[in-house]
């Protein structure tokens, strides 16, 4: 019961925040984007000025109610201030980096400033997924903070800016949104938190994990194009190089002896095709995570050795060729085989 009126609390809150705080590339924080409640210590604070103006209304005590309304206006205008310390924050998605399923990836945004005052003691982090809470408290949005993946604390001066980097555990293959982003300060007195939810449009994209696995079926060579192996094979002569102990009788170039020159060797060299296809169909027998993790691995293993190489998905295909583009092309086919091409960095 409990967790089913929690559950509902939750899917409310986020339908609401995203109607009043939508996706945005870049967000200004304003009146319509900041909340603003007593904190811990200001509740406690608030209590103590309810104990004295009761003693100062038992005792009659003019000097009690001085203190008590002057420490009643010290509270009203840290509300302001408070206020003041996040409007006008410039929030800015700069990227998300690429990575590896289950590994950690960087996201990188940038805090500036539109007003002609500064920011200070703003704390930003991504709170941990509800799927990762084993514990729930009633209310954790408003008496105190959720427990926070990574945080960072930025003080902007006025009309500064300053990026931070978060570096945050991505999940399966495909595209990975961390979600919103929780912007909070209890300055200047800690008698009250403001804070915000902003949804960046931030989207990093998740490879498939790499991991080797046997083949039914060789990669297919083609084309034309290879690579020459100096000093192996007769394919193709290669030039004339000094004589080496061992060389056989039949490459040594006769012609320069007759001519009273040094001994020399004919060389030549032998071509081998390097244009391999990563094909979907050789790997009978496995599902389809564990074939694109196995194409992965093989693409890894081509880019390292600066092959050429093609790759054959279903409804796919990528041209052979060789180099960091052709990686990222072939890892970027794999990690959106089968998904809708949507907000890619």
């Amino acid at each position: 019961m409990a967790t089913s009126i929690s559950s509902f609390w939750q899917e409310r809150t986020q339908r609401w925040l995203a109607r009043r705080i939508p996706r945005a590339r870049t967000v200004v924080l304003d009146q319509r984007r900041i909340f603003i409640f007593p904190s811990a210590t200001g509740f406690f604070f608030a209590l103590c000025l309810l104990i004295m103006l009761v003693a100062a209304i038992n005792y009659q005590n003019n000097m009690s109610y001085a203190l008590t309304f002057l420490l009643a206006n010290v509270f009203v205008i840290a509300v302001l201030h408070s206020y003041a310390n996040l409007s006008g924050l410039n929030l800015t998605a700069v990227a998300a980096e690429d990575a590896f399923a289950r590994q950690r990836t960087a996201f990188r945004l940038r805090v500036s400033s539109e007003s002609s005052r500064g920011h200070y003691s703003v704390k930003l982090g991504w709170a941990v997924p509800e799927e990762e809470r084993r514990r729930r408290r009633f209310l954790v949005g408003l008496f105190s903070s959720p427990e926070m993946r990574e945080s960072i604390e930025v003080d902007v001066v006025a009309e500064g800016s300053q990026e931070c980097r978060f570096h945050l555990q991505v999940g399966e293959r495909g595209w990975y949104r961390p979600g919103r982003l929780r912007v909070e300060s209890v300055y200047p007195l800690g008698l009250l938190r403001c804070w915000t939810w902003v949804d960046l449009d931030f989207c990093a994209l998740v490879y498939p994990s790499p991991k080797a696995a046997p083949r039914q079926a060789r990669a297919t060579e083609g084309g034309d194009e290879g690579l020459q192996i100096d000093g192996i094979g007769d394919d193709e002569f290669a030039g004339i190089r000094d004589y080496r102990p061992g060389d056989s009788p039949r490459r040594i170039h006769w012609r320069s002896i007759a001519r009273g020159q040094e001994l020399l060797t004919k060389d030549f060299a032998a071509v081998v095709s390097d244009t391999c296809w990563l094909d979907w169909g050789a790997y009978q027998g496995l599902g389809d995570e564990d074939r694109l993790s196995a194409l992965c691995h093989e693409v890894l293993n081509y880019h390292e050795r600066n092959l050429t190489y093609g790759l054959r998905l279903p409804g796919k295909e990528v041209a052979p060729a060789s180099g960091d583009r052709q990686c990222k092309l072939a890892l970027r086919s794999l990690a959106t085989y089968g998904l809708t091409q949507e907000g890619g960095e």
